[in-house]
Order: C-alpha cells, then sequence, then structure tokens
C-alpha cells in the first residue's frame, strides 16, 4: 500500500474559528483523516500551506510506516526539529489521517491499536462555561455577560447536563464583559478587578459546591498576578489551575507551583517530548494537556504520555476542534493508563464544529466513550466540503 495523494482542507470558517484537515489517498482505496488544532487564533492559513508543503515528502511512502514519516518530516523538514507550532500541526494532521488508514486498514478502532481500551466510560468536563454554557442571551432575563449570576447560571447548566467538573476564566473578560487580554487593555492587578474575579469564582462554588472546579487562566497574566489570584481562589477548592504562564520558562512555572496549593494544569501551547520533558523534570506540573494535534499527533502524544507515566503524572487531551481530533483524542486516552478527565469543550459541541463530520460522540451525564468504529472512525461531512478550500498534493 501506498500514498498517492494528500489533501488539505480548509472547510468555510465561522465566527473566528476554522478548522485545517487533511485527507491521505492510497492506492488501495483506503483513506484517513487528520486535523490539525489551530482553529482558533490565528495559524490556519500558514499550517494549510505546510500540510501541503509535506505532502510531497510522504508521497509513495507506505502509510502503515508512522513512525518512519514522522521522523522524516520533523527531521527533513529541517525546521521541523525546533518544535515550531505550524510545522509540528501540520505533521500532526498528517500522523492523524496515517493512523486513521491503519485502523480502516485493519478493521480495528483507534484504541486497540494503541493497545486497547484500560477503561470503558471517562469522566469529563465542561470546558469554558464562562462564555455562556447554556445561556440564551436573548431571554429577557438573561444576566449580565461575565457577570457573578452570569456565572451562577452557567454553573447551574453545566450540572443540569450531568458534568460534576467545569472549567471557568475568572479574568477572561472584565466587568463590561469584554475579552481581556484580547480586544482591550485591562489591568489584571486593579483591586475592582480581582473582587470580580473572586465573586465570579464564588458565584460558581455557590451553584455548586461539589462540583469540581477547573480555574482558566490562558497565559493572561504574569506570575506575580497569576500567584495572587491563586491566594484568593486556594479557599474555594480549586481542582487546576490551567495555563498559569506561558510555557516558556519551567522555572517560572516552578515559582508559581511553590506560591500556591492549587495543582498546576498546562500543555495547550506546548509541543513534543522535548517541550513536556522540562516541566516533569521539575515537578511544577501536576497534570499535561498536550494537544494531539498540535504536540505531534498520535505518535508522539503516545510518547509524551508514557513520559508522563514515569513520573507519576496524568494527562489530560487538550481538546476545542472539531470531531477528528476530539474523536482521536477519546481513543488514546481510553487506551492510557495515566488518564485524568476529558475536556469537552463549548466549541467542540457547537453546532458548527459538529457539523463538519458524519459522526459526532458526545457525554452523556458527564462520562464518554471512546466509540467503536475503524480507525478514527470521521469523515468529513457534505457541508464540512461544501465552498472549502481544497489544495491537492499528487505524482
Amino acid at each position: 500500500m501506498k500514498i498517492t495523494s494528500v489533501e488539505a482542507i480548509a472547510p468555510k470558517g465561522h465566527e473566528g474559528k476554522q478548522p485545517v484537515f487533511c485527507r491521505i489517498n492510497t492506492d488501495e482505496g483506503v483513506y484517513g483523516y487528520g486535523e490539525a488544532q489551530l482553529s482558533i487564533g490565528v495559524g490556519a492559513g500558514p499550517v494549510f500551506e505546510a500540510i501541503c508543503d509535506f505532502a510531497p515528502m510522504i508521497l509513495n511512502m507506505d502509510p502503515l510506516y508512522n513512525e518512519v514519516i514522522w521522523e522524516n518530516m520533523r527531521r527533513n523538514s529541517f525546521w521541523g526539529v525546533t518544535n515550531g507550532f505550524i510545522l509540528m500541526s501540520a505533521i500532526s494532521a498528517i500522523d492523524i489521517a496515517l493512523w486513521d488508514i491503519k485502523g480502516r486498514f485493519c478493521g480495528l478502532p483507534l484504541y486497540k491499536l494503541l493497545g486497547g481500551k484500560q477503561r470503558e466510560s471517562m469522566r469529563c468536563y465542561a470546558s469554558q462555561a464562562h462564555f455562556g454554557w447554556g445561556i440564551d442571551q436573548n431571554d429577557p432575563n438573561c444576566p449580565q455577560t461575565a457577570s457573578p449570576e452570569w456565572f451562577y447560571r452557567c454553573a447551574k447548566n453545566v450540572e443540569a447536563e450531568g458534568f460534576n467538573a467545569i472549567k471557568i476564566g475568572i479574568l477572561m473578560h472584565d466587568k463590561f464583559g469584554n475579552r481581556a487580554g484580547y480586544t482591550k487593555s485591562i489591568n489584571l492587578l486593579d483591586r475592582e478587578m480581582l473582587k470580580l474575579a473572586e465573586a465570579r469564582l464564588a458565584a460558581v462554588r455557590e451553584a455548586c459546591p461539589d462540583m469540581d472546579i477547573i480555574m482558566e487562566n490562558h497565559c493572561l497574566t504574569d506570575a506575580g498576578t497569576t500567584i495572587q489570584v491563586a491566594k484568593i481562589a486556594e479557599k474555594y477548592d480549586v481542582m487546576l489551575l490551567e495555563e498559569p504562564t506561558a510555557p516558556l520558562n519551567p522555572a517560572v512555572m516552578r515559582r508559581i507551583a511553590d506560591s500556591t496549593n492549587i495543582p498546576l494544569a498546562s500543555g495547550e501551547h506546548s509541543t513534543t517530548r522535548w517541550g513536556f520533558l522540562p516541566f516533569l523534570q521539575n515537578g511544577s506540573l501536576a497534570v499535561l494537556q498536550p494537544d494531539i494535534g498540535t504536540c505531534g499527533g498520535i505518535t508522539e502524544m503516545k510518547k509524551i504520555c508514557d513520559m508522563a507515566y514515569v513520573y507519576d503524572i496524568p494527562v489530560q487531551a487538550h481538546v476545542c476542534s472539531a470531531q477528528v481530533s476530539y474523536v482521536a483524542s477519546l481513543h488514546l486516552e481510553a487506551a492510557i493508563p495515566n488518564f485524568y478527565i476529558h475536556e469537552h469543550h463549548i466549541s467542540s459541541a457547537g453546532s458548527y464544529m459538529t457539523e463538519l463530520s458524519d459522526l459526532v460522540v458526545a457525554p452523556k451525564e458527564g462520562y464518554i466513550s471512546a466509540p467503536d468504529v475503524p480507525g478514527v472512525g470521521v469523515d468529513l461531512s457534505e457541508k464540512a466540503l461544501y465552498e472549502a478550500r481544497i489544495k491537492v498534493t499528487k505524482n
């Protein structure tokens, strides 16, 4: 079996979301889909072109040689050895597609190729609930965006769907409901903002006394401010503080870890074993959160998980993607011994993302399972391909 063509696919974007997929085709009619996790923010255009740049390197190769292909792309791209996000995201998409081919060729679900299910059912948390989980903003009784009342309503809606864990960002919006640190500058050290942040967290805890809370930070604050906020949050029994700072200086992450009793989690801005190793070595992170669509794909994420296992560190896949990466993450999480919890992101759950594929896997009462389908098992829908930008590379 040989690879005959590679398709880079970018469906028509929607409200700032622009997923990028690839489809790899073979001379035996078996194909596979992969997804690069750069659907939000900046990067979708460059990763689309990077997939096209990698395509000639893998034509005529045996798609079952995924390890050989991974090393070939990383080393022979010249820049790939430095773990850059654009190139590594393209490698991730191609790698996921290769594993999808392997599963379809063998007639086996991805989780079986990875060694089998360690667990049948996986606990989920509702992610980014502060963006209005279940809230109808046209409701005349809708609370002010990002007010404590808004957070209270979001938490209640999450609980009503059967979740017992939630992720919220108490610093993601200013007092007017504008995105802090993104759409306008805001002094996060301001006492008024800190009091508002605490009121939001207190509202979630009041709404759901028994809910596990993950506090989202998105690397918004400097270390000093993060420590200040963490001190305020400690009395609310927070399960994790996610992305307390950018993962560029492991010593800074260690400083934050030493200053709070809230466990730290990070990983969506890191790639490959080399990017995660310093945080395992200095013990600053309690949970790793690699993204299968950026960290190097299934091949590399499995290695990251195994490496974390040596350090007694659990793993939760970062997921805010369409169903290709979402379901691939489920397969891998089911197969690793050090699984922590699954992220069910408000973006992944939205209609735009779910309508891009023919298979949608979603939690029930806060739990989810990897599907029994060959490979990753997700095909793009007609809606995804309608008006999509598609570039085919073939011999």
